[in-house]
This record gives structure tokens, C-alpha cells and sequence, in this order.
């Protein structure tokens, strides 16, 4: 009875780890994403020689 309760958590104990993992993940991406986008906000705001709208544009599509 010890054996398969241990088993079992175990289990639950491997079954919380991937989703750690995995939350870790979103995370790390997630922040990769909002890293690039402050990235295209800085450079917006400290170039001061080009039109902002095509700057902006040009921006956008790089994104993609």
C-alpha cells in the first residue's frame, strides 16, 4: 500500500514539474517578446532624424 502511494506521488510530483517547465517557458517567452517590442520603442524615440510614421511602418514590418 506504502509503495504504490509513493508511486503515486511520484507521479503527481514529475506531473507538476513539466508544468513548471512548461509555465517557464510561456514566461521566458513571453518576456523575449515584450523585450523585442521595448527594443522598437527605443529606437523610435531616440531617432530623431527620420519621419516617425515611416519609422514606425518600417518597424512593423520588421516585426513580422
Amino acid at each position: 500500500m506504502f509503495k504504490r502511494w509513493l508511486k503515486h506521488k511520484e507521479t503527481m510530483a514529475g506531473a507538476l514539474n513539466a508544468q513548471a517547465a512548461e509555465k517557464a517557458a510561456q514566461y521566458a517567452a513571453h518576456v523575449e517578446r515584450l523585450e523585442a517590442r521595448v527594443r522598437v520603442l527605443e529606437r523610435i524615440a531616440t531617432d530623431r532624424g527620420a519621419d516617425l510614421a515611416e519609422t514606425i511602418d518600417q518597424l512593423r514590418l520588421q516585426a513580422n
